[in-house]
């Protein structure tokens, strides 16, 4: 008995010394696998054609066909001959140069499909004073364009291009968008094509700076350079938010803070521009100013805002309906005035020839005051950032 288990003992030994040696050197052959046989690694879901987490790449991959670029042509007026050129001793003795054929300049922009009939947006001043406007696609496709209409006071334009099946970006709303959120800035930045570029909204409401008459900017962190202009802001899911237009810069490149209109006043404008061939504002006909809080104590408003009516041009709708300088409007229609900027944009949206109700603050006491809204004057366009 005690032999056998001698004999039991051993053979368990030796059997564990040679697994112990194959789990060692061979561990596939405890796996069941032949030693010729591949090993396949499982892919997780995702990396089998699904979004990887954290990816916006099916934000991009859904706007980026829609995105355009621009090329635009100025031809340049020839240099007139001078007077030397025609003196016989100067011909001589140097020739007859000819005339210097005039080369045209070339610039180039972005924009935006809105509509599959052929619809374009972009920037005013991507196509200002152009004499020809050719649009490349994404897929590789050319149309020369038109000008459907411009409007230079929120630097924005329509252009119209003829192919089949075109591709139309989905509008989002800038007015749910918030401080933080992730977006993507698409254009064709100094030419080298189509790019993509990620950052957040950085602030809402960026007005006072000197781009436009009228601003309500989105500013963001991502990239925006020259060649991005007119081209696409876009949300996490690949809706447009804003046309990109400005950056803050003195070198030319981006430092982080860039401008983009948002979709609300790009639809206003883009309607109306369809429709008539241009953009159509309310106008009253004052100058005003930003109330400080000197002005807000002396006013006793409470708090500053509003806007100080600081000039009532003769023959206007404000003179007509009693507004004077040195009233300070509070609000249009019901709605709060906040500073210069909010009332500008304010009266602009008042349809021309109708009439509108004015809240003032005249001697310490809120007057109304009724005004037949008129039409806003043509402007000259603001100095850019970019």
């Amino acid at each position: 008995m005690r032999k056998l288990w001698l004999l039991f003992c051993q053979t368990a030994t030796i059997c564990l010394a040679v697994l112990f040696v194959i789990a060692t050197l061979r561990p596939d052959l405890l796996n069941g696998n032949s030693p010729g046989a591949v090993i396949t690694a499982r892919q997780p879901a995702d990396a089998a054609g699904g979004a990887r987490a954290g990816s916006l790449s099916d934000a991009a991959k859904k706007a980026m066909p829609a995105v355009v670029n621009i090329y635009t042509t100025k031809a340049v007026k020839a240099r007139p001959r001078h007077p030397l050129l025609d003196d016989p001793v100067f011909r001589y003795f140097f020739g007859d140069p000819g005339e210097m054929p005039a080369q045209p300049s070339t610039n180039l922009g972005s924009g935006v499909i809105v509509s599959s009939s052929g619809y374009i947006l972009t920037n005013s001043h991507v196509v200002e004073a152009a004499d020809g406007i050719e649009v490349a696609l994404a897929d590789s496709r050319r149309a020369i364009a038109k000008v459907v209409g411009t409007d230079p006071e929120t630097d924005l334009a329509v252009l119209k291009i003829d192919l089949p099946n075109l591709p139309a970006i989905t509008f989002g709303s800038s007015d749910s968008s918030k401080v933080g959120d992730v977006v993507l800035a698409i254009g064709n930045p100094f030419g080298v094509g189509q790019t993509v570029t990620m950052g957040i909204v950085s602030a809402l409401g960026r007005s006072h700076l000197g781009i436009n008459t009228f601003e309500n900017f989105i500013q963001t962190d991502a990239a925006i350079n020259p060649g991005n202009s007119g081209g696409a802001l876009v949300d996490a899911g690949g809706h447009l938010i804003g046309i990109n237009t400005a950056i803050y810069s003195k070198t030319g490149t981006s430092l982080g803070i860039g401008f983009a209109i948002p979709v609300s006043t790009v639809k206003t404008v883009m309607e109306q521009i369809i429709e008539t061939g241009s953009v159509q504002r309310g106008w009253i006909g004052v100058g005003v100013q930003d109330v400080t809080r000197e002005m807000a104590e002396s006013f006793k408003l409470g708090e500053v805002r509003g806007a100080l009516i600081t000039e009532v041009l003769r023959g206007t709708p404000a003179e007509r309906g009693g507004i004077r300088a040195g009233d300070v409007l509070i609000g249009v229609e019901g709605k709060p005035v906040a500073d210069s900027s909010s009332m500008l944009n304010l009266i602009a949206a008042l349809k021309p020839g109708s009439a509108a109700t004015l809240q003032l603050l005249r001697d310490a006491k809120t007057v109304e005051v009724r005004v037949t809204v008129g039409k806003r004057p043509p402007q000259k366009q603001q100095a850019r950032l970019e």
